[in-house]
């Protein structure tokens, strides 16, 4: 497997986590990015905004929110 890219939007009010996540799959054609964030809500958008362009999102809860896994 591949390395994973991990963003850290922990602590980001939206919408930063979702443009911190878009920064990394500009420049990630494809492969495995994690994305930290603290609320549903983050999660909820990171997921969307990956799954359109293109990206498989799954989300898990950790320790103080969430991890959500894109893989392309």
């Amino acid at each position: 497997m591949s390395d994973t890219l991990t963003v850290n939007a922990s602590g980001l009010s939206c919408p930063q986590p979702v443009m911190e996540t878009k920064k990394i799959l500009d420049k990630t054609p494809s492969g495995r990015v994690a994305v930290l964030v603290d609320t549903a809500t983050s999660r909820n958008n990171v997921a969307r905004f990956a799954e359109n362009k293109g990206w498989k999102a799954v989300a898990e809860e950790r320790e103080g929110g969430y991890r959500v896994i894109l893989e392309k």
